[in-house]
This record gives structure tokens, sequence and C-alpha cells, in this order.
């Protein structure tokens, strides 16, 4: 999958949250039945470290908390990200932050490597400036994450600078690089994507 190609919709809904299809995944509504293994993939303190509000060490208990509070937010739309046989594999979303929504993920550390996330992350920037009509998005990732970084940056995102962040598992404050993606970027992105397959 390119960061122009289509993002093939299903218009199945659980709750207002759609299901969202990629070649590889399906990004769709956290449940109840997922406690078990989200516990099992975001307690690694690798990906609590690089996460603003991911505990470590992270219990059954904070994957419920996290399954019932998402999507009840006015403007949040939060995702797992799914295998196509439905391996939970790690989580990503949109919530209401100042002026402009902020895009954030994680994935499990066994799925690094592999493009899933720059997948999850076009289908996830696609709804937002499709159905959800926002004009921009933000995002960040901490200096220490580059991989982190060049996912966004695949994904069309610009650094803004440097900022700290409150990370929740080091109960600290870290240097986060900004980034943001405009609505008119994404659509330039993909247009170009077209033509070039095309040609």
């Amino acid at each position: 999958m390119t960061l122009l190609e289509e993002i093939p919709r299903e218009t199945f809904r659980e709750g207002s949250i759609p299901v969202l299809e990629t070649k590889r995944l399906i990004l769709r509504a956290p449940r109840l039945e997922d406690t078990k293994p989200v516990a099992a993939l975001a307690n690694d303190r690798r990906i609590a470290d690089n996460t603003a509000r991911i505990p470590h060490p992270y219990k059954a208990s904070d994957a419920e908390g996290f399954i019932a509070g998402a999507n009840k937010a006015d403007g949040e739309a939060v995702f797992l990200i799914t295998l196509r046989d439905d391996t939970v594999i790690g989580a990503c979303g949109i919530v209401p932050h100042e002026s402009t929504p902020e895009l954030g993920y994680w994935l499990g550390v066994p799925y690094w490597g592999k493009g899933y996330a720059t997948e999850a992350l076009h289908a996830t920037i696609d709804y937002a400036f499709t159905d959800l009509g926002h004009d921009a998005l933000q995002a960040g990732a901490r200096v220490t994450n580059p991989a982190s970084r060049r996912v966004l940056e695949k994904c069309g995102f610009q650094w803004t600078g440097v900022g700290l962040y409150r990370i929740r598992a080091i109960n600290s404050s870290a240097p986060i690089d900004r980034f943001r993606l405009e609505r008119g970027i994404w659509s330039a992105l993909k247009t170009w994507g077209r033509m070039k397959r095309v040609s």
C-alpha cells in the first residue's frame, strides 16, 4: 500500500465508529473481549516510554479502562489495529487537542518494522479528513524514537518544532518532535500518487 492508494471502507459501524479496512489490516472500535490482548501487548516498557498515556506496568484493569473510555469524548475516534484474522496488534486514533485534533498510535513490539503503523495511519488520516472534515492534524513522537518520526513523515506530516510532553510511564516530561499535516497536503499527495500509478 502506498500513501496515495484509496482506503476501502465498510459501512458497518460499532456505535459511531466505522470499520476501516486496508490491504492487510482492519481498524475497529475496541471491545471488552480485547482486554487480554491489549494488556499483553501494551505491557512493554518500550511502548509505554514512547506514548503519553500508557502506564507501566500495564494491567488488565488499564486495558478495561481504555476500552470503556474509548470513543466517549466528543470528536474522539479510537481504533484497535487488527490483522485480517482479528489479531490485535495495536491502537490508533484521533483525539481533540486544543484547536487541532491529535493523531496518536502504538503497535505491539512483535509488529514493529513491518509497515503496519504507516498503513493504519493512512486509513485513520483519510477518515479524519474525508469523514470527519478536519482541516489539519497534529502528532508527536519522542525525540528518542526515530522510527515513529519516520512513520509520521511517510504519512506526509511536516515537522513544526520540539516541545515537552508529559509521559505517564516515566512520570515526567520529555522532549517531543511535533508534526502537522494539512488536509490540502494530504489531498495533493493522494492525487499525485494516483497520477503516478496511471503513468
